[in-house]
């Protein structure tokens, strides 16, 4: 009984997204994409590289982030795939105390993450005023990392760096017309645990 419950609603299920597939216009094979998220993977970073910090008794406090923005470009090449690129920027300032809180501020700490993945997008839903997809990117951040101190005497530093970085967007739901469409994702990696943004397809 539960076997023959779980065939027919698997069926029924199967049945109502066969429907709303057949309703969708592929003709448009681009779409470009804006994004804005929170937590990505470089925000990890500064969060890990201010812990580092207190090991060797430097106090990096007073954070401040502007958060992943994205722009990303994907090109069809079937009904359930496009594949193309995203470009994702994000920077982060803190307060530099090197002898701690209570001897008052020595500089700051400016980080710009720059970064650039290859990426691909399964559309596993598609109807016309709804959609819903799953993303996977890898590529390479280029961060730039500067201390300017306060005090005389003080040398400033810079320093920059190129390391691996990714996105994983386990699910994303898009909402509006056949053409521009508003998007929210979830998932990991330098575009957020969670962003949201605008989509146009042509």
């Amino acid at each position: 009984m539960k076997k023959a419950l779980f065939i027919s609603v698997m069926m029924v299920m199967m049945t109502a997204v066969s429907a709303m597939a057949q309703k969708v216009d592929y003709n448009g094979k681009h779409e470009v994409a804006v994004s804005y998220g929170w937590v990505s993977n470089s925000d990890w970073i500064d969060a890990f590289e201010g812990v580092g910090a207190a090991m060797v008794g430097v106090t990096l406090d007073g954070e401040s982030y502007t958060g992943p923005i994205a722009i990303e470009y994907h090109y069809r090449v079937s009904p359930l795939v496009a594949v193309g690129g995203i470009g994702v920027y994000g920077s982060s300032k803190q307060d530099i105390y090197l002898m701690g809180k209570d001897h008052g501020k020595d500089g700051k700490m400016t980080n710009n993450y720059f970064t650039v993945m290859p990426s691909v997008k399964f559309d596993w839903l598609r109807t016309t005023n709804f959609g819903m997809y799953s993303k996977l990117a890898a590529g390479v951040t280029f961060r730039s990392e500067k201390m300017k101190y306060d005090k005389p005497g003080a040398t400033n530093h810079s320093d920059n760096d190129v390391h691996f970085n990714w996105q994983a967007s386990l699910i994303g739901a898009e909402v509006g017309g056949e053409n521009i469409r508003a998007f929210a994702e979830l998932g990991l990696g330098e575009q957020g645990m969670a962003l949201v943004g605008v989509r146009a397809r042509f």
